[in-house]
């Protein structure tokens, strides 16, 4: 595994660093403001999980596509998604960027190339490789990005949509983070033993497991499957583990439910992919105490000023209801 001055430049790995404790800082606010009930919408939190977007976008360019799932807040802010649009979004607000309609699992940003989310299970890979088949038919070199689950990979629109871009070579990145679980389940208790890897090999395409609390390990691989695609080589399916450390839907810690031990959550928490980055720039004299201090200070202004808009923000009307049901 390659270690960060492998990979990044200082300047590079501080933007990471940034970029992951601002994800991080977010959606603890949002978890903290949640029981006020001023967003009255589900939300699917990501903390623990920072390193695989953060990572990923940082070798994207804003004309590349990505598309998501229920869990979307770092995916969105990681692409360069706008964050008063997407908490007016979260409390109904008419700036939101569904218009205060669709809540937190219905996320895009045109100008951050974030195409969209969508809540039902598997339900954006087709999407996503729809809009490869359209990049692939305009002559662009641009890329789309398919976040998924590994629960999505269980449903038979992956398989349907894995084999059409390796057959037409598409420009699509499959990017499964699995974080063990569906809802309550674990992956041992819903698939065959056997690496999520194959699943992508079975469809013709190249396929790697990289650990996906370590900034390094996916950036290396995401450069190259992305490298592939820009060039015409086709897709790549990445699996990357990780881990959520709230409950599946909402603010809260949920381990007395018993569906995973302490134990367990405590050894996820020790690989926290904030800390692990943090510790590797300490070693090498890129940050200290007083820069991160910097970032967290910048990154709280931000995050009040912008739950500060979307609480003074206007709730939609009754007679813009039916706008955006049907096309006109």
């Amino acid at each position: 595994m390659l270690g960060i001055g492998e990979v990044f430049q200082p300047d590079t790995a501080q933007n990471l660093l940034y970029e992951m404790l601002r994800i991080r800082l977010i959606e603890e606010e949002i978890a903290d403001r949640y029981p006020t009930e001023i967003m009255r919408c589900p939300v699917h939190l990501s903390i623990g999980q920072e390193a695989v977007p953060v990572a990923v976008s940082a070798v994207l360019r804003p004309s590349d596509q990505i598309v998501t799932t229920h869990r979307c807040h770092a995916h969105y802010l990681a692409k360069g998604g706008d964050l008063t649009a997407m908490l007016c979004e979260l409390m109904g607000r008419t700036p939101g960027c569904c218009g205060g309609r669709g809540g937190s699992m219905h996320l895009f940003d045109d100008k951050a190339g974030v195409l969209l989310s969508l809540p039902i299970v598997a339900a954006s890979i087709p999407v996503g490789v729809g809009a490869g088949l359209a990049i692939q038919q305009m002559g662009r070199d641009d890329v789309a990005v398919v976040y998924l689950g590994d629960a999505s990979v269980e449903e038979g629109v992956f398989h349907e949509s894995a084999n059409f871009a390796a057959l037409k070579k598409l420009p699509v990145v499959f990017l499964c983070e699995n974080n063990l679980y569906s809802v309550y389940t674990n992956l041992r208790d819903r698939q065959p033993d056997r690496p999520l890897t194959d699943l992508g090999r079975a469809h013709g395409m190249p396929s790697v497991r990289v650990d996906g609390n370590d900034c390094a390990d996916i950036h290396a691989s995401v450069t190259k499957a992305v490298d592939l695609a820009r060039s015409g080589g086709g897709p790549t399916f990445i699996q990357a583990d990780t881990y959520r450390w709230r409950e599946h839907c909402g603010p809260n810690y949920d381990n007395r439910l018993g569906y995973r031990t302490e134990e367990e959550f405590e050894s996820w928490k020790l690989r926290d992919p904030i800390a692990a980055l943090r510790r590797s720039m300490l070693e090498l004299g890129w940050i200290d105490a007083a820069r991160e201090a910097q970032m967290v200070e910048k990154v709280n202004e931000e995050i009040k000023a912008a739950f500060a808009f979307a609480e003074a923000a206007p709730y939609p009307i009754p007679e813009t209801a039916g706008q955006g049901i049907y096309a006109e």
